[in-house]
């Protein structure tokens, strides 16, 4: 019998092969972590990877963390997520994006002008498919689509990927939940908490019930130094990307951006990657043996969110850290 399921989930990308992911999103289930998610990246369609996993789980929450809102419109996306909620019998989380600049230009053809703007009109939309009321059509979504012959879930949960302080008011204000990612604890206790629950006020809403997703980079191994090397190089692109290097100025770490950009401008990747400090890995990541590795996710419960998620760190087992971690999924 498996455990009993609480909000310690995972984050399950696809690598080399599928029929191994599907086999991990199985194992996640079985140890009794409560969400699987999927990344969008130029690789497999996150969608599409869901309802694989949903033929394979039977309890698991799923979900997107997250779809780039501007890589199809708001009508493909309501009938993909409720198909796939069909699928799994009502565990599909449809977490979306605005994704960066330099993505939607050169990937969908698009671009962002307002993020905060684009975000509520497109999550607005979705949310009026999935009730059965007409979109508003006076933004930058138009659609007079109506679902014929088949209701989805109305309440079908949907998360806003969210780093400022404006976004994360909006997640609060319109979403069920928001999906985080290089957000430390501090962050999450000094800005997420407040400013999402200054959202859910403005919305006429308590937090509770509210679903503050933290992807955590999690890694149970021996070897902690070569762990946070591989890290350092994974976060290369995140550095290199201004919503997230806003909010990493924001959580106090200007000297690592200050030091990455001096790096990059010398031709120097290594230099960058070593500009990660490991004050940042250590407030960020949970590696190490399995107990300190537990007590970083723990961190991220006590400040305030309430769905970490362990993610794999490149180069490291993460069936061994699924497994080593499974504990918290039941505590």
């Amino acid at each position: 019998m498996l455990p009993h399921l609480v909000g310690v989930g995972t984050f399950i990308g696809v690598g080399r092969a599928l029929e191994t992911a599907l086999q991990r999103v199985e194992r996640a289930e079985q140890l009794g972590y409560e969400s699987a998610y999927v990344t969008h990246i130029a690789a497999r369609d996150s969608l599409t990877v869901l309802a694989a996993y949903a033929t394979r789980t039977s309890r698991i929450k799923l979900g997107t963390g997250v779809l780039p809102i501007h890589s199809r419109t708001p009508v493909a996306t309501a009938q993909a997520a409720a198909t796939i909620d069909e699928l799994s019998h009502g565990r599909m989380v449809l977490g979306l994006g605005v994704s960066h600049r330099v993505t939607v230009e050169n990937w969908y053809g698009s671009k962002i002008e307002k993020p905060v703007a684009e975000m509520r009109e497109y999550a607005q939309a979705i949310r009026a498919m999935f009730r059965g009321e007409d979109a508003p059509n006076d933004n930058r979504f138009p659609t007079k689509f109506r679902f014929m012959g088949y209701e989805p879930r109305p309440d079908l949960p949907i998360y806003i990927a969210a780093l400022s302080p404006a976004m994360l008011r909006l997640a609060g204000e319109i979403g069920d939940g928001a999906m985080l990612w290089l957000c430390n604890p501090e962050y999450i206790r000094q800005v997420v908490v407040p400013e999402v629950t200054e959202g859910r006020r403005r919305a006429g809403k308590s937090l509770d019930g509210f679903d503050i997703v933290a992807a955590v980079p999690s890694a149970v191994t021996d070897d902690v130094e070569e762990a946070r090397a591989s890290l350092r190089k994974d976060l290369i692109p995140y550095f290199s990307l201004p919503f997230y290097r806003a909010m990493i100025e924001r959580s106090g770490f200007a000297d690592d951006i200050e030091g990455f950009d001096t790096a990059m401008q010398g031709g120097d990747p290594q230099g960058a990657a070593n500009a990660i400090s490991d004050r940042f890995l250590e407030q960020l990541a949970a590696i190490g043996n399995p107990t300190e590795a537990a007590a970083s996710v723990e961190r991220y419960r006590d400040a305030g969110a309430t769905s970490p998620c362990i993610g794999g760190v490149p180069r490291t087992d993460f069936d061994l850290t699924m497994k080593s971690l499974a504990g918290l999924a039941g505590s």
